[in-house]
């Protein structure tokens, strides 16, 4: 299969599994609302025209034109007017305009038979379930897709096989002919290991590990050591003197660290001269949850420091300046991503479709950690709505006051049209950086 056509698949499975989390998010809050009696009128997956859509019951649900989320319409979603009890008022201002405008729409299929089935009429706890609805499903999505990555297609590990056998000893960033007179066979080579070779032991101790063997190599430096290999089928005994070298120092995520100045680290320690093979290997149960909560760790303190995140994205689009791996990026780079796994031809078909799954998981959990930031127009501006009208219900009840009624968020529209717009600005700037200056993780 030709490279762009498997860049092709991998950018539609992502694109579909993005739909399908959207579609089952919005289902997060259909459902809880339908348990609860609240009217239902749409169902939408997307922005903008109606391509299709079908009436069951008192719902209609359809796909819009725009494929970039959905929503779900419930009647009574901003209580009447507090002074006289409709939902228009006389006021000429912008900001009442607004409020009256939301009033008038999420009441204006409200019936007589339908006054106990308005959202705003529910208690605190079940409007909090209703707006948490969509998030939670998202994080069970992203639960369940890393128990697939984890537990049917494993993680890559490194294996006590050696994949490859560096023939001469080089220095960070330095490049020597092999044939050339300066090079220096590292002692890998000198000691004649070869790739496929599985090392079985280091020193006299019984190698169990890739990570093992690493720590008594760089231990060694300067010591000869005897070493072990399974070479087909036949055990083959030979002396190493690993050198003291310069290697990257590696941090948490991977990636070679770096200091205070963005400098690359490195630190002197001994050197073999040789690569491991890697192995999917599938893991327990009991790594799925630790696993799903480091990813959004990760991917909350992305989001905690999203303005300076953005202002970096904007910096990189504009200059010569590198993105940031770590950094936000689109649908788009999303897209692109997925299809550069798809594509990778030198990497098994089982670790690209894993990849693919662990992309989709890391999707659903910044999908349910965005949408709990407690601002309107997100499913967290509602919760902190919701909960505000509870403390000021349960503190009017503790000092003998008149229950104060539902909360009324309509007010809060300049704020939220607001945020709208920071919200499509943002995604606008990083399509663009996206396809100008895509992110490269691959090298």
């Amino acid at each position: 299969m030709s490279p762009v056509l498997l860049f092709i698949l991998g950018v539609v499975f992502v694109a579909i599994g993005i739909a399908v989390s959207i579609a089952l998010h919005e289902v997060g809050h259909l459902l809880p609302a339908k348990l609860f009696k609240v009217r239902v009128t749409k169902y939408m997956i997307g922005f903008g025209p109606t391509l299709w859509s079908k009436r069951r019951g008192e719902t209609e649900y359809g796909v819009k034109a725009i494929p970039l989320g959905g929503f779900v319409s419930m009647i009574g979603m901003y209580p009447p007017n507090k002074d006289d009890g409709t939902v228009r008022t006389s006021s000429t201002g912008m900001f009442q305009s607004l409020a009256t405008d939301a009033r008038s729409f999420a009441h204006e299929e409200v019936g007589p038979e339908d006054e106990r089935r308005v959202f705003y009429r529910l208690p605190v706890w079940k409007k909090m379930i209703i707006m948490l609805g969509g998030p939670a499903v998202n994080l069970l999505i992203g639960v369940v897709l890393t128990a697939v990555l984890l537990m049917g297609f494993g993680v890559a590990a490194q294996t006590t096989t050696v994949a490859n056998v560096s023939k001469c000893q080089v220095e960070a960033g330095q490049t020597i002919d092999p044939d050339s007179a300066d090079c220096i066979p590292t002692p890998a080579a000198a000691a004649g290991l070869r790739p496929n070779d599985v090392i079985t032991n280091f020193d006299g101790k019984a190698v169990t590990s890739w990570d093992e063997l690493t720590g008594w190599i760089r231990a060694s430096a300067g010591k000869q050591v005897s070493l072990t290999v399974q070479r087909d089928g036949a055990s083959v005994a030979t002396t190493v003197t690993p050198v003291l070298s310069a290697r990257p120092v590696v941090g948490d995520d991977g990636r070679q660290a770096e200091d205070a100045d963005g400098k690359l680290l490195y630190q002197d320690v001994g050197f073999l001269g040789i690569g491991a093979q890697t192995k999917l290997v599938q893991q327990p149960a009991s790594e799925v949850l630790p696993m799903s909560g480091e990813n959004i760790r990760l991917i909350s303190g992305v989001i905690l420091n999203l303005p300076a995140r953005v202002a970096g994205v904007a910096e990189a689009a504009f200059s010569d300046e590198p993105r940031d791996p770590n950094g936000p990026i689109s649908v788009v780079g999303v897209g692109r991503v997925a299809g550069e796994v798809a594509a990778m031809e030198e990497v098994p078909l089982m670790s690209r479709f894993g990849a693919l799954i662990g992309l989709l998981a890391g999707l659903n959990f910044a999908l349910a950690v965005f949408n709990l930031v407690p601002l309107l127009p997100l499913d967290g501006g509602h919760v902190a709505g919701a909960l505000y009208e509870g403390a000021r219900r349960q503190l009017a009840k503790l000092f003998g006051r008149p229950d104060p009624g539902a909360f009324d968020l309509a007010k809060m529209l300049p704020v939220t049209y607001v945020v709208a717009v920071l919200l499509m600005g943002m995604g606008a700037l990083l399509i663009y950086a996206d396809i100008v200056k895509p992110v490269n993780l691959f090298g």
